[in-house]
């Protein structure tokens, strides 16, 4: 008798061991499943969130298309000053005639703003390379660099001394072909190019270029800094004294950038300035995030707010697109979910 009842107190203990794991697993699924179920409606909603955003911002680029109504009031400056609408899409957050939720961001580059890789003709390309390269380039590598660029843009499979062709390109891992087509098909290609991957490794150049348009100049009202930084006559400093004086009222005339950039700069740097605008535009849209820098402020510790960038997120949805007028839908070039943001910090100048 002992035996038996030692065998049964054996069998419900293993049989409360089982249950009890079953439980177990069973409740960690259900969790699981919660837990999935609970994301994927928050993916959908901030997914549905940005596209909204995205059509509001199309609306706006639509509505600048229209003609001023009579009596609207114009935008002024604290001196009085009009400002020109259309340079308002240069990357700063926006707030749409028709309003975006109150939890998204949405930010508007013109491609006036940015460098046209496919009009770049040789000497523009020799001086942004001597800039990337910097004081005590070797001329070498310039020339170099060059050939390379137009064995690439150019019509045929001939080999220009010094630079690379498919015997090149074919040896490397995985292998590919040179383009031999002046006109690019995307930014990204240019790391394609022998060198450009290494001339550019810290460059986000789907900030700093374009392929769009048939504009060779670079709007200083809509620049994006990463542009800046790349042209001829501007360093770092002067590139924060043009975004903060775009900040308080627009440049109309390359003189008015002369009275910032010194007169030797402004020799190199005024052939590639221009005011015109462009009808491609990258639209950013994404959901906001708390600034950290708002926590260093109240603690006094960590950097300041002006070393930072004006906001947290580094990626969002994009999409090129192009706006000719208000009665067309936007046409669309270009879709980036996790496209990397331009520098959006404020200018980085003493206040």
């Amino acid at each position: 008798m002992g035996r038996q009842h030692g065998a049964v107190m054996i069998m419900v203990l293993w049989t409360a061991v089982v249950m009890t794991i079953l439980v177990t697993v069973l409740a960690a699924n259900i969790r699981l499943s919660a837990t999935t179920a609970f994301h994927s409606k928050a993916g959908n909603e901030d997914y549905a969130a940005v596209m909204a955003t995205i059509h509001r911002a199309e609306m706006e680029l639509m509505m600048e298309q229209m003609p001023v109504p009579a009596g609207q009031e114009l935008a002024l400056n604290e001196e009085g000053e009009f400002r020109i609408p259309a340079y308002r899409f240069n990357g700063q957050p926006l707030t749409l005639n028709y309003a975006a939720d109150d939890n998204m961001v949405v930010r508007i580059y013109g491609h006036a703003g940015k460098i046209n890789l496919n009009r770049l003709d040789r000497d523009r390309m020799r001086l942004i390379i001597e800039k990337r390269l910097g004081e005590g380039f070797d001329p070498r590598e310039v020339q170099a660099l060059l050939a390379a660029w137009e064995d690439w843009t150019d019509l045929n499979s001939l080999l220009t001394p010094g630079g690379a062709e498919d015997d090149y390109y074919q040896s490397l891992q995985p292998p590919y072909t040179a383009r031999n087509v002046p006109e690019m098909d995307t930014v990204e290609e240019l790391r394609l190019i022998r060198g450009f991957d290494e001339l550019f490794a810290d460059v986000n150049l789907e900030a700093a270029f374009t392929i769009y348009g048939t504009a060779s100049t670079v709007n200083p009202n809509q620049a994006s800094r990463e542009a800046l930084l790349l042209l001829p006559g501007l360093d770092e400093e002067l590139v924060e004294e043009i975004i903060a004086h775009r900040e308080q009222t627009d440049f109309r005339a390359i003189r008015e950038v002369g009275e910032i950039v010194p007169l030797e700069g402004m020799v190199e740097l005024s052939p590639w300035l221009g005011f015109n605008t462009s009808s491609f535009y990258s639209v950013y849209a994404y959901p906001a995030r708390e600034n950290n820098a708002d926590q260093d402020a109240e603690t006094n510790a960590g950097p300041s707010p002006d070393s930072m960038p004006a906001d947290p997120v580094q990626q969002a949805y994009m999409q090129v697109m192009e706006v000719r007028s208000f009665n067309n839908r936007a046409r669309i070039y270009q879709v980036n979910p996790y496209a990397r943001l331009p520098d959006t910090a404020p200018a980085r100048v003493d206040r």
